[in-house]
């Protein structure tokens, strides 16, 4: 995934996010709202999680250190988890707290009545030119993929994170709207009240969402099917491998794979021959996935008990 379509998206949301937060909180202050309260503090909430994302990617590009050997590419993923903890508290949570406070004891919006809709519509097209940004900078990577499946299986997790936000604040938006526009229809300040429910329920499954794929990265997830099979077709497609007995993938950061594998050899080549072919391998192997920065790999002999063995043309699949 492309590093500079990450960021530009995270800019383009967090510019968005701090300018409808000014106005969010100007409207709230004039007219007391909560369901202009709660999308307040999810403004404040959401440009926060963009600084932590920008935070992540720039820690993640330290250079390894002989205490962190493979690096810092996974603080990406530790960003993005604490991104689902904010919008969980801060959104979520906070913006519980606030309908159940308006539920119990709800009053009209009685001074700068429409404000709040002004406000609301445009914070509306606001969002939407963010969404539009993070869906078209989704659209350059994703390939085939759906939108489902492109949010659980992405390795990097800003875009993934940018388009729940984006499309939560979106949702969030319109529920105010709804909360707030009935509340001066009817002067009922109960649907104020059930508006701001609704974006507290909405913003609490978007982090169990967000929390739950991140928390999938951070204990360490291997390399797509497309790349296993390009990596084992790599390993046998030179002179000197007979087959790939096992190997094991783990993705260290979004553009960082470790490799490890064990391939057989002719039990008859010499020293010189079995380098060649591990040298050989390992340099198909970055020609096929260039993000398998890390490659070890161990000669063997092929034995009888393995007939699960990758032979050239390899296998389909992962081993």
């Amino acid at each position: 995934m492309s590093a500079e379509g990450s960021t530009k998206a995270v800019v383009t949301a967090l510019a968005a996010n701090l300018g409808i937060a000014v106005t969010k909180f100007v409207a709230y202050a004039l007219t007391g709202s909560s369901s202009m309260l709660a999308e307040s503090i999810h403004s404040v909430a959401d440009s926060g999680n963009q600084a932590l994302l920008l935070i992540g990617g720039k820690r993640a590009r330290r250079e390894a250190t002989p205490e962190h050997p493979f690096g810092y590419g996974r603080e990406r993923y530790i960003y993005a988890f604490l991104v689902s903890i904010v919008l969980f508290s801060l959104g979520g949570l906070f913006a519980l707290y606030e309908a159940w406070h308006k539920i119990s004891d709800p009053h009209p919006i009685t001074s700068w009545q429409w404000v709040p809709v002004v406000v609301l519509l445009i914070a509306i097209v606001l969002e939407s030119s963010a969404l539009r940004t993070a869906v078209k900078e989704s659209n350059a990577v994703r390939g085939n993929a759906g939108w489902v499946s492109f949010v659980r299986h992405s390795k990097s997790p800003e875009l993934p994170v940018i388009l729940l936000e984006d499309t939560g604040a979106l949702l969030g938006l319109v529920f105010a709207l709804i909360g707030v526009g009935l509340t001066l229809v009817t002067g009922n300040g109960i649907w104020d009240g059930l508006g701001t429910a609704a974006i507290g329920i909405l913003l609490v499954v978007i982090a169990i969402v967000l929390a739950a794929e991140v928390k999938s990265l951070l204990v360490g997830e291997s390399a797509t099917d497309a790349h296993v099979r390009a990596i084992e077709q790599a390993i046998v497609a030179g002179d000197g491998v007979d087959a790939v007995i096992h190997m094991r993938t783990l993705h260290l950061g979004p553009e960082e794979l470790l490799v490890a594998a064990k391939i057989a050899i002719d039990p008859t080549d010499d020293a010189r021959e079995v380098t060649d072919a591990i040298n050989g391998a390992e340099a198909r192997i970055r020609e096929a996935v260039p993000i398998a920065t890390l490659i070890y790999i161990e000669p063997d002999v092929l034995r009888p008990k393995d007939p699960a063995a990758r032979t050239a043309p390899a296998s389909e699949g992962s081993s």
